[in-house]
């Protein structure tokens, strides 16, 4: 039961990812698609919006302004 629970977390991950993005990668060939960082770029993007939604949902506020006083 485990397995399975990670494996359906994973594929509910890219299901979103696909649905939130563009299903197909603009690499033309399968070697550009595996060596590119166009999957890595799109999970970036997804995990920010997840990061932002929550934030809204949690109402946090960081001011990130201070971080760049240092």
């Amino acid at each position: 039961m485990e397995h399975y629970h990670k494996l359906s977390n994973v594929e509910t991950t890219f299901s979103a990812i696909k649905n939130k993005f563009v299903e197909t990668l603009k690499s033309k060939n399968r070697t550009a698609q595996i060596n590119d960082n166009e999957m890595l770029c799109k999970i970036i993007a997804y995990n920010i919006t997840v990061l932002i939604r929550v934030m809204i949902e949690k109402e946090v506020v960081n001011d990130f302004s201070n971080d760049l006083e240092e």
